[in-house]
């Protein structure tokens, strides 16, 4: 379905219905939209967001990326959730040409390399592993984009170095629907490539005594948000993600991060040319309190890979940071927007 500027087409699908009725809700001047958060990191609640935040992040988008009226943007995010619902803003407040598409793994399939222009475009991770999956088909739309923008989850290594191959800009975002999407984001291909994420122009933050990010912002509607991501701020407007806080594990009395356990598994995973998901988290042990357990979705790893993983967590991080046990699922659950559940996967493993 693609809506022009001033012009709502008649939708042939209940997603495309879902889509239209809040284009018409944001035309007609809705002041107040109630939202539901993701629940990747709890509860999912319903959020209240004034149009005045939502259009200050839509405003702030188009700047930080150069958007023009009659550019072409692909909404391939779930339109229930603040990715989806902020890339119709977006289009509405920018005066861009959208195409709607129902989210799937591959979005780009529905659409011609040759004659279906795309500027800008929001993805999770997912969904950016399997279009590099169809390089021929994916790759010159891509190419193609002013920016392209990959959140909702963490990007790992392995799908870092498969970056690569893509020429126009790609952006890991920070946000949430507390701050209306992305309020920083780090250039993940190319000669620019970083680790440390940019707050966008007029975002302040800062960190608590637990060295947890606090957000305010216009899209905040200048209200402190205070998360539970742990970070290491580098000066006033950069930060380096280092994990949450309410998942750290305490094993022994030594506290552990797994995203940093992760990453060393990703970084190993990535020279040895593996695309697996997989995640770290801590279980009750009865000597050590917990214990770090290892997560793996679909066929098990070799012995001798999960000798090297052991290996390298222990050469960068130390012994107790070394995964005790291995765990192995069919299909990780997910949250409503594709993202690992890791509090259900955990749960039903016990």
């Amino acid at each position: 379905m693609r809506i022009a500027p001033g012009n709502l087409p008649i939708p042939q699908t209940e997603y495309e219905a879902k889509a239209i009725a809040f284009c018409r809700q944001w035309l007609s001047g809705q002041s107040v939209f109630t939202l539901r958060t993701s629940g990747s990191t709890g509860t999912p609640k319903p959020i209240t967001l004034s149009r005045r935040q939502m259009r200050a992040s839509a405003v702030l988008t188009g700047h930080t990326f150069g958007l023009l009226p009659g550019d072409h943007a692909l909404v391939c995010l779930n339109v229930d959730y603040i990715a989806g619902v902020m890339m119709l803003v977006r289009g509405l407040e920018l005066g861009l040409v959208m195409t709607v598409v129902e989210p799937s793994s591959d979005p780009l399939l529905t659409l011609n390399p040759e004659t279906d222009p795309v500027d800008f475009a929001a993805f999770v991770p997912l969904q950016m592993h399997a279009m590099l999956d169809h390089p021929g088909h994916s790759l010159p739309i891509l190419n193609r984009m002013k920016a392209i923008l990959v959140g909702g989850a963490a990007v790992d290594r392995t799908l870092a170095e498969r970056l690569q191959t893509v020429s126009a800009p790609v952006f890991s975002t920070y946000g949430m629907t507390e701050t209306v999407s992305h309020i920083a984001i780090r250039r993940i291909n190319g000669p620019d490539r970083t680790e440390v994420f940019q707050a966008l122009k007029g975002v302040e933050i800062g960190v608590d005594a637990r060295n947890c990010l606090f957000i305010k912002a216009a899209a905040s509607d200048f209200e402190t948000i205070q998360t539970n991501d742990v970070v290491e701020l580098t000066d006033a407007f950069h930060f380096r993600l280092v994990g949450r806080a309410d998942s750290i594990i305490n094993s022994g009395g030594v506290k552990i991060q797994p995203e940093r356990v992760e990453e060393v598994i990703a970084e190993l995973l990535a020279k040895e040319g593996m695309a697996a998901r997989f995640f770290v988290a801590g279980m009750p042990d009865e000597r050590l309190g917990q214990q770090v357990v290892l997560f793996l979705e679909g066929t098990e790893w070799s012995a001798s890979l999960l000798e090297a993983l052991k290996k390298a967590v222990q050469l960068s991080i130390g012994p107790y940071a070394i995964p005790r046990k291995t765990v192995q699922v069919p299909v990780f659950s997910e949250t409503p927007t594709g993202k690992i559940d890791r509090k259900s996967t955990v749960s039903a493993s016990q």
